[in-house]
């Protein structure tokens, strides 16, 4: 039987929406472990290929972690890769803030998660999603990072407004687990 992978990550909510989209068919075990891996700068690809080889060094099995971003258009796509930060500093009301300037509120919301086998010799395999969408004023809950800002393209809720099942639907993140759910159904 094969070795679970383990999802690097201490946020509860990002492994329910991980096992929630995956669904119950998915071909592999996924148990989740928190561990403090280095801070990147760069691009967000690089910056998961970097995460993952660190996680893989610690792990030493298949390893998977996510890098989420949220890029205003206005802004050439920051806060981008650094959108943790700049929440933790700033909430919902101080991101929406930094985009009173221009009239452009569209952003993408991003998100990659890349996986190693466990094989240090193998390349780190990436699987990105995209949703674009709208920068508003908070609406709905603020339990879940920037999702009460983020408005998604053709709806009018925002992400923390939607019900849970239709976001874990449209999501950059669901997008991403998409692919990477595809790659195991056919390499498993």
């Amino acid at each position: 039987m094969s070795k679970p992978i383990v999802f690097v990550t201490g946020n509860a909510k990002k492994l329910e929406e991980l096992i929630a989209i995956l669904g119950k068919n998915f071909p592999r075990e996924v148990k989740n472990e928190k561990i403090d891996l280095p801070e990147y700068q760069g691009e967000s690809r690089d910056i998961s290929i970097s995460k993952c080889k660190a996680a893989l060094n610690i792990i030493r099995g298949p390893v998977i972690v996510e890098d989420t971003c949220l890029c205003f258009n206005a802004m050439k796509g920051l806060p981008g890769p650094y959108i943790k930060w700049f929440l933790e500093k700033l909430g919902p009301d101080g991101l929406v803030s930094m985009l009173t300037a221009w009239e452009d509120k569209s952003a993408e919301a991003v998100c990659t998660f890349a996986y190693s086998s466990g094989n240090p010799d193998e390349e780190v395999i990436l699987f990105e999603g995209r949703t674009s969408g709208t920068i508003v004023s908070p609406k709905g809950p603020r339990d879940f990072g920037w999702d009460p800002i983020f408005q998604p393209d053709g709806y009018t809720e925002t992400y923390a407004e939607l019900p849970k099942s239709l976001k874990n639907k449209i999501s950059h993140r669901s997008k991403a687990l998409e692919q990477l759910r595809n790659y195991f159904e056919k390499n498993n």
